[in-house]
């Protein structure tokens, strides 16, 4: 029988009253999360993802490990798993593969959009647009954006940027992105004659930016950094979607990439996630690091949190940490709390 949670339908979750930006208690001083530890996605054949983040955007492995036992099972809910579990590091940014040798799940729907609520992207930093894109042409990867596109002036915010939506060999959207003087972390902007920089943020479509927020920043303890409203033909060719109207808010922790909510104002037509677990290549993961994770545990519990694993699971056999909680957020974004 599977662990507690995995039977249970996202659809089912994003319909409860549970994450009513109400439910949660204030911000206490003591955040539960201090840093943003990577940015994980399940793939379906590693070495090929290996090859592609290394060969076409310069990520360096840093890790790679194979792991199996029940303290995994209750993480993931996922019962019989075998994974290989591979860390690449682009700048000081990490991203973490994992491909389940045992049991396989489902491939990325192929009609997936960029306004589904399962959408979730890293967003790469650039030094030359022009050049990065004539690299992924030169690799022929996957467009999902006809070209990159600069965002307008108008918009005070985003004017001036540069972003292209492409996607890796599993079908998992990706972005890069290039700042203008004046825009972005100073970092981006410094001298360094590499043309891939690091990961500035993960985006992830959501269905109300309240109620995101209630969870992210009321619950977690990371701070709002910036909004911005987005819509016009450049904003239509970048995501791909007909009419896009974004209401945009980036978060962040102390230390890590960001985390940005994209909430799409038109069109309202994307889909919940349904049901997507661990080892289906669609499941995207966003690692957060606290100091106490049987006290997020505890607080989750609290808040009702949706929870993918049944406690707090804890292994000395991990490669990155000693104790391990999976939930949900309101759209059913896997968040991975880690204490190392």
């Amino acid at each position: 029988m599977r662990l507690i949670g995995i039977r249970l339908s996202l659809i089912a979750f994003a319909s409860c009253i549970w994450f009513a930006p109400s439910a949660f208690t204030a911000p206490t001083p003591d955040a539960l999360i201090h840093a943003v530890d990577s940015i994980g996605m399940t793939v379906s054949n590693m070495d090929r993802s290996i090859a592609f983040f290394a060969d076409v955007l310069t990520f360096e492995k840093v890790s790679d490990h194979e792991v199996t036992g029940s303290e995994y099972e209750r993480l993931t809910g996922v019962f019989g798993l075998r994974m290989r579990v591979v860390r690449m590091k682009l700048g000081t940014e990490l991203i973490e593969l994992t491909e389940y040798l045992t049991p396989r799940g489902r491939p990325i729907p192929a009609d997936s959009r960029s306004n589904d609520r399962w959408f979730q992207h890293v967003a790469i930093i650039v030094s030359d647009m022009d050049q990065a894109y004539a690299r992924l042409r030169e690799h022929r990867v996957e467009h999902a954006s006809p070209e990159p596109q600069r965002l307008p002036d108008w918009n005070k915010a985003a004017g001036g940027i540069k972003a292209f939506y492409f996607k890796d060999p599993d079908g998992h959207p990706l972005e890069i992105l290039q700042f203008p003087e004046g825009k972005g972390d100073p970092r981006w902007h410094r001298p360094s004659g590499k043309l891939f920089l690091g990961i500035d943020h993960t985006a992830i479509v959501v269905d109300d930016t309240a109620t995101s927020l209630a969870f992210y920043r009321e619950l977690l303890g990371l701070r709002v950094a910036g909004e911005s409203a987005n819509h016009g033909p450049e904003q239509e060719r970048l995501n791909n979607v007909f009419g896009a109207r974004l209401h945009i808010t980036a978060l962040r922790a102390p230390a890590g990439p960001g985390i940005e909510f994209l909430e799409y104002l038109a069109p309202r037509n994307g889909r919940p996630a349904s049901g997507i677990q661990a080892n289906d290549v669609a499941h995207w993961e966003t690692t957060l690091a606290t100091h106490d994770a049987s006290d997020a545990f505890g607080r989750f519990l609290l808040q009702r949190v949706f929870l993918v694993s049944p406690a707090v699971a804890a292994t000395e056999r991990a490669p990155h940490f000693r104790k391990g909680v999976l939930v949900h957020d309101p759209d059913g974004h896997p968040v991975k709390v880690i204490e190392r």
